[in-house]
């Protein structure tokens, strides 16, 4: 709304007759001030959607009177980009911000002291004086360009100058010689104030401000740029066009990387205006290479595709010549190493680059350890490519995110045309190298899902449906048009891995999610366990082709075998559920396990009068599923387990050995103790009785579910509770705090990730630890917990929290194991899902794939069946603060074993199929396990019955 205020505009439609200088002077005082953080996005968004209008031309700079030279604009200029520059080189700047600023830059005319001179630009001024020329001529270059330019110069000028260029040299010979170079010089200067030179032009003007190395690195540039413009038609011109176009792409990579380097020091306050003329050049030369860079890309690809494409690449990979690879890799690097000087990402940009050439220089083996080379050369590169992918869908959708808005409500107050309005952030996108980059990764991986045999789809959850096809933005409640009652398939853009599919509505039979899943993801599990059924595909072909049936009666299959989506001849219009013919009936009632707190104020008051008999902590060997939950208790029952691993051997003679971390559980009952004691029980029970009848529409529900979260989370566990858990852990030892509630890991009501876990909390800090304690205990009535429990069929006053306090571990992996695999119910085999760094990553559904293994239970036979590509890991330091929170670290997975080493792979994959091989014997059913390894040792840290 700023430059809206800074306009006087009142959203009708209002013309801007203030002059260039005048619009820049109303950027000017929207930038430069004491924007607060939250404000100077916004203020950055309008002022580059202003400027780009004004220097297209959709908005018309008139006269608006007084009478301003040139000099005038430039020290607007001047303060305006030290502006940008300061926001640029903050601490706090957002990679928004810095996208947007570098969309001003382009816009703002030079500041060099030829134009900050009393009265620049005067050889207009001699040339319309001139006595070689007609008078007519003389008094319209007087008039429309003389006059005009220095009484309220804008971009209008140099469309007319540029006209009357034309003009004067259409007839060579018509006019002096001498008047023409004249006003090709002036041209020039007008170009140069403007900043409207070609790149080279650019590029020339800065060349006295390089050393030797630089200067070399342009050199080489501008030679690779002159040789490829002169290129000539031959008979192998493609050949040579490829080979120079990647060349030319490689010398302006080093180029710009020169340039972005000599930018980093910042502007100093005291920078002498030279400096920050020169500075601005040195800003719009970095720009203009980038730019330069969509160019080369996109003559690369139209080569690619004319010497057969992602077809050719397949049939080379098919007969394991991957050598004409190199070239669109190498093209890549380079598209993906321009955002990365850009400032989008840069260290995901830098770990993709490394990756991509590991994987160049590495090629295709005949075997990788006992796997096939072709396939697992193929999966690992479709692992960067679909990182690749994921970098520039992220990037087009932070554009989307900021434009379109802002696009439509200043394009209404200015007048813009309604198209130039509906197609602005289109054409951002479309105009940037991400563009280029996306085309590259789309032919790539085409190329390597033929090769792979794969049609894009993922199976999360196998079955048949059919019911109405509905596109929504994401699982919600709401989400759901009203006036669809029948069976519907969802297609969802976006998951983050924590929705439930039937809190969204019991009528959902099928869904295809249009990003990537880990298979074990809260989601995935929830899914599987609400008999949903459930894939994902990442081919644009298909996803075209699937919204096309929007609104349509379709049928889904999904199997191991492949997914197919097609027209179905029923109408559904019987109100029946065929989806869950395939998996059972998905709307089973689910007991939780009593526990005794119908009455909660009399048995908890009766229970603290015990004093120190009373056991407020329980030993993790002594839970059970009565006081403790069923996690807790798995959790018990595997400690012992782990003690006896160690004498476990598989058939090829693999340790199926493993640890369970220390850990103690604060009981059932020891909310409510708290609540009782804080004289909150009361107030506890009305609202737990409001809950179970409260609706969604109204907004009561969320009103409810905030208030008694509200409630809880302002809780300390007792003084007795910290007291026994220094009795069992180090006071200094890092713990995790993790939820056992009585209606979770249950056979038919797994609640997988609907409760909290807090990591990297400590009892030396016993505020920050009763902090994490509250937040589980309140994670008990989240909105989607309440609702799950409703969809199952569980009395909200049934429900209690017990809280599973574990040593926590620092891992190098994590991992999700299916004692039965979810795609084909084979037997037979145990599928691993792995993640660098800490659990959250595979559960939580971040957007990524993980290394995914399956291992044979009789044979020890290990399939690779996909590489990881989780752009962040996340840690605990053990030097940082115990505060309940991790770091994230970019991934570089060129340097991760589990992707470049097949003996690893085999053998962590082989202890993996052991260990849950063995928990599926002694728990008598197919389990989902969950565990880490940390240095040489496997931990496991969960266990529950696998959704069937």
């Amino acid at each position: 709304m700023f430059l809206l205020h800074a306009l006087d505009l009142d959203g009708g439609g209002i013309k801007v007759k203030n002059g260039f200088w005048k619009d820049l002077e109303v950027v000017r005082e929207l930038l430069v001030g004491n924007l607060e953080s939250g404000d100077r996005l916004e203020a950055l968004i309008f002022s580059a959607i202003y400027l780009k209008w004004i220097n297209t031309g959709q908005i018309p700079c008139f006269e608006g009177g007084g009478h301003h030279r040139p000099n005038r604009h430039a020290e607007i200029s001047r303060l305006i980009f030290r502006e940008l520059e300061r926001i640029s080189c903050m601490k706090d700047t957002s990679p928004q911000e810095v996208l947007v600023i570098r969309k001003i830059h382009p816009c703002l005319p030079s500041f060099k002291a030829e134009f900050t001179a009393s009265v620049p630009l005067t050889r207009i001024r001699d040339i319309a004086h001139r006595g070689d020329i007609p008078h007519d001529l003389k008094q319209e270059i007087k008039h429309t360009i003389q006059n005009k330019l220095h009484r309220n110069a804008g971009p209008e000028d140099l469309v007319a100058t540029d006209a009357m260029l034309a003009r004067i040299t259409r007839n060579p010979g018509e006019y002096s010689e001498t008047f023409v170079e004249q006003f090709k010089i002036f041209h020039h200067e007008l170009k140069d104030f403007f900043n409207a030179g070609n790149l080279t032009e650019q590029l020339e003007s800065i060349k006295e401000s390089f050393d030797d190395r630089s200067s070399s690195a342009l050199t080489l540039f501008l030679e690779c740029k002159e040789r490829l413009d002169n290129l000539e038609e031959s008979s192998n011109a493609l050949d040579k066009s490829i080979d120079l176009l990647l060349k030319t792409a490689q010398s302006l990579n080093a180029l710009r990387e020169v340039i972005v380097k000599g930018l980093e020091s910042g502007l100093r306050n005291d920078a002498p205006d030279a400096a920050i003329a020169m500075r601005q050049k040195w800003r719009l030369c970095e720009i203009g290479l980038e730019d330069y860079s969509f160019v080369l890309l996109s003559r690369f690809l139209n080569a690619l595709e004319a010497v057969g494409g992602a077809q050719q690449l397949k049939e080379n990979a098919e007969s394991k010549n991957v050598s004409s690879w190199n070239d669109p890799l190498g093209a890549l690097f380079i598209g993906i190493s321009q955002l990365g000087l850009s400032g989008w990402k840069p260290e995901e940009c830098t770990a993709i680059g490394n990756e991509l050439l590991a994987w160049k220089e590495k090629g295709l083996s005949e075997r990788e350890g006992s796997e096939d080379g072709k396939a697992i050369w193929a999966l690992r590169l479709k692992a960067t490519l679909d990182r690749s992918r994921r970098l520039t869908e992220e990037y087009s959708e932070v554009l989307l995110q900021m434009f379109p808005q802002k696009v439509e409500m200043l394009g209404k107050a200015l007048g813009i045309p309604e198209n130039s309005v509906r197609t602005y952030t289109e054409a951002e996108i479309r105009a940037g190298v991400i563009f280029q980059v996306s085309k590259l990764c789309t032919l790539l991986l085409k190329a390597v899902r033929s090769t792979l045999g794969s049609q894009g789809w993922d199976v999360i959850v196998p079955g048949a449906a059919h019911g109405t096809l509905v596109q929504v933005e994401s699982i919600i409640p709401g989400s759901l048009p009203s006036s669809v009652t029948g069976p519907v398939i969802l297609v969802v853009n976006r998951a983050d891995g924590d929705e439930e599919v039937t809190a969204a509505g019991s009528n959902i039979m099928g869904v295809v999610l249009l990003q990537e899943l880990p298979h074990l993801s809260h989601l995935g599990v929830r899914a599987r366990q609400e008999k949903v059924v459930f894939v994902t595909c990442e081919d644009d072909d298909k996803i075209a082709d699937i919204q096309k049936l929007n609104g349509k009666c379709v049928r889904l299959e999904a199997s191991s075998a492949g997914v197919n989506i097609f027209l179905s001849l029923s109408d559904n219009s019987t109100g029946d559920f065929p989806g869950k013919d395939l998996s059972g009936n998905g709307s089973s009632t689910v007991e939780a396990p009593k526990v005794n707190n119908s009455s909660w104020s009399t048995d908890i008051a009766s229970g603290s009068t015990q004093g120190n008999h009373t056991q407020v902590v329980v030993q993790l060997a002594d839970a059970d599923t009565q006081t403790s939950g069923a996690k807790a208790a798995a959790c018990g029952r595997l400690a012992s387990l782990g003690a006896v691993s160690d004498k476990v051997y598989s058939d090829q003679g693999v340790p199926a050995s493993f640890k369970v971390p220390t850990g103690a559980v604060i009981p059932f009952g020891s909310m409510e103790l708290a609540l009782e004691q804080s004289k909150s029980i009361e107030a506890f029970v009305s609202l737990v009785e409001k809950i179970e009848t409260a609706t969604m529409e109204s907004g009561d529900l969320d009103k409810l579910c905030c208030q008694l979260q509200e409630l809880i989370s302002s809780l300390q566990p007792s003084k007795e509770i910290i007291q026994q858990l220094e009795e069992i852990f180090p006071t200094n030892a890092r713990l995790i705090v993790r939820s056992s509630a009585n209606v979770e890991d249950l056979a038919g009501m797994s609640a997988a990730g609907l409760y909290e876990s807090i990591p990297n909390v400590s009892l030396s800090n016993p505020i920050v630890f009763g902090n994490a304690v509250s937040r589980v205990w309140a994670s008990l009535y989240t909105r989607r917990a309440v609702l799950s429990r409703r969809a199952a069929g569980v009395a909200q006053k049934d429900a209690t929290m017990a809280v599973l306090v574990q040593e926590l571990l620092s891992p190098d992996l994590s991992f999700v194991l299916h004692t039965l695999s979810p795609t084909d119910h084979d037997h037979n085999s145990v599928e691993a899902e792995i993640a660098p760094g800490l659990g959250e990553t595979l559960a939580s559904g971040t957007r990524g794939t993980p290394w995914r293994l399956s291992s044979g239970k009789f044979d020890g036979l290990v399939r690779t069946l996909a590489f990881a590509n989780f752009s962040e890991e996340l840690l605990v330091l053990g030097a940082g603060p115990a505060d309940g929170e991790v770091i994230r670290l970019t991934v570089d997975y060129s340097k991760k074993p589990m992707t470049i080493d097949p003996i690893f792979r085999r053998q962590l994959g082989q202890r993996l199929g052991a260990v849950g091989f063995f928990l599926e014997r002694k728990f008598g059913c197919p389990q989902d396990v969950e565990g880490c390894v940390v240095g040489k040792d496997i931990f496991i840290v969960q266990t529950r019955p696998q959704p069937q």
